[in-house]
């Protein structure tokens, strides 16, 4: 027997978005869940790619040809229900159950994309957002994590549901989305030829683009609240003498004035000042300690140990954000301890410590 004819169904920019897409999920996937701090500019551009790619699929929803606009596949409770029963017309682009996935993971997308931005601003203070505070940060990130866990999960029905689909109808599903084509059966469910509307989808996407970007220019332009102050030039002085200057942000009042009061003691030396120098740092620690700032050390650092209050590397947020170190890289001599956060923080006498500015030294 002859085989049945070929009709073309998806185009080569669905196909084009939906391996692009699978490549950026997978490489926001593996440095967010495997990476360490060195691997965010990698995660973020894979996640700012994902999400650059769903808004260029909604735009191709609504000016696309034929299977890929969303009047082909918005499914209705009874096209899903009748597409679980065996007796339903076979159709060639998405069928009702692929038409709910393309939705979920498209929002989902979307959902991941916001809250990792506000995620980035409130944390870490950087990006459009950044005018967040450091709870509203927190919250999303949650959120971003819950997102993520379910696009993993998304991802696992589709690929099974391919499976399925592809065994059930008797052709390759994922083969059809690389050449484009299917076979036309008799039976099919009918669907209304309409041509794409390149122009206007590259319209779209420049209004779009624009619009996404003077929207961010006028959030970037608003001042972080919370940031950390500039350091104090007598205290960097005094304070630098001997060891890196830490900044009052990484500790909250109470233990900026134990560890005044105890300089004559200050790890086994001697860092007694005079009255007024002493007074004058003392002061400006204790007006600018972590209660001040709303940056993620602040935060982190702002529960001490009982047994040592102005020990940062006892505190348990040094601990919990450094325990998956080897101790091997606090011996190396470029590091010698723990306690120099210079050596892989660039930026850490601002008090800010920004995640792009982590580079572990090696040996």
């Amino acid at each position: 027997m002859s085989r049945p004819p070929l009709v073309p169904v998806w185009d080569l920019p669905i196909r084009l978005f939906h391996w692009s897409l699978a490549a950026s999920i997978g490489l926001s996937a593996a440095t967010g869940f495997l990476g360490g701090a060195e691997a965010i500019r990698w995660h973020i551009g894979g996640g700012l790619a994902a999400l650059a790619l769903v808004i260029a699929r909604i735009v191709w929803g609504f000016t696309g040809p034929t299977h890929a606009r969303f009047r082909d596949f918005l499914p209705s409770p009874a096209a899903v229900l009748g597409h679980l029963r065996s007796a339903a017309p076979r159709h060639l682009g998405h069928n009702p159950l692929g038409a709910l996935m393309v939705l979920a993971l498209i929002g989902s997308i979307l959902l991941i994309g916001l809250s990792g931005l506000i995620l980035l601003g409130g944390l870490f203070k950087t990006g459009p957002l950044a005018f967040w505070s450091f709870e509203a940060g927190r919250a999303w990130h949650m959120l971003h994590e819950v997102a993520a866990w379910a696009v993993f999960g998304l991802v696992a029905l589709h690929l099974g549901g391919v499976a399925f689909e592809s065994r059930r109808s008797r052709e390759n599903l994922a083969r059809a989305m690389l050449t484009g084509s299917k076979e036309a059966r008799p039976g099919d469910h009918p669907a209304e030829e309409i041509p794409a509307r390149g122009p206007l989808a590259l319209v779209l996407l420049l209004l779009v683009g624009s619009g996404l970007w003077a929207a961010s220019s006028a959030l970037s332009a608003r001042a972080p609240q919370g940031m950390p102050v500039a350091f104090d030039a007598t205290t960097r002085d005094e304070c630098s003498a001997c060891h890196m200057a830490y900044h009052p942000s990484l500790l909250p009042a109470a233990s900026w004035r134990m560890l005044m009061a105890g300089l004559a003691d200050h790890f086994g030396e001697d860092a007694r000042l005079d009255p007024a120098t002493a007074a004058e740092i003392e002061a400006w620690l204790t007006g600018h300690a972590a209660e001040t700032a709303d940056t993620l050390p602040a935060h982190a650092f702002a529960e001490t140990a009982p047994g040592a209050p102005f020990t940062l590397t006892e505190t348990p947020g040094w601990k919990r954000l450094h325990g998956g170190l080897p101790d091997r890289l606090f011996r190396q001599p470029s590091v010698r301890s723990p306690a120099t956060c210079t050596a892989c923080h660039a930026d850490a006498e601002s008090g800010l410590f920004s995640p792009f500015s982590i580079h572990l030294p090696k040996e």
